[in-house]
């Protein structure tokens, strides 16, 4: 298990000294985590057809978070859609699909920063259990091991951010 205090990361003293000023520290710790839902389908193999092949592989990453019951403690689950094409002729290769959960407790975080805090320091503690797995997958679906490229979190978070303050505007303004 992985716990931190005083702040989600190696912060400055100034940061620390902002939490200890409230008489709070911040805590967070990864009580379990696991696969919810798991797929991968070698559409390379099912045509039966074979040779070289240059793949392209297209990644999309979508993150959801929920209050468990149970008090501080929070459910984010990271969503992993994974394709791979050729890329001469355009032909799937594989699909992967990961619903991978993490369940975490966390304390002390401000109203205000608990959402964004779930959406990218929880998702970041994850990733790399994450990663092992779409590497095991791939590799044990006969292709070479699929390397996922660190993701940066806060700018996926500040692009859905964007994406729903357009989209609310444009809401508002058909209405």
């Amino acid at each position: 298990m992985a716990e931190q205090e005083n702040g989600a990361s190696s912060g400055n003293g100034a940061e620390n000294g902002a939490a200890a000023s409230d008489g709070a520290k911040l805590r967070m710790h990864i009580m379990t985590q696991f696969v919810r839902d798991l797929s991968f389908e070698n559409v390379l193999a099912q045509r039966g057809t074979g040779g070289e092949v240059t793949p392209d592989v297209q990644v999309s990453v979508n993150l959801d978070a929920k209050k468990r019951s149970t008090e501080h403690q929070y459910e984010v689950a990271t969503k992993l859609n994974v394709t791979s094409k050729n890329k001469g002729s355009g032909e799937m290769l594989f699909v992967m699909e990961l619903d991978y959960v993490g369940v975490f407790h966390v304390e002390n975080v401000p109203e205000d920063q608990l959402h964004p805090f779930l959406l990218i320091e929880c998702p970041r503690m994850i990733f790399p259990f994450i990663r092992r797995i779409v590497s095991d997958v791939t590799r044990d679906g006969g292709f070479p091991p699929l390397n996922l490229e660190n993701i940066d979190f806060v700018q996926l978070y500040r692009n859905e951010i964007a994406r729903r303050k357009s989209e609310t505007g444009k809401q508002n303004a058909d209405a």
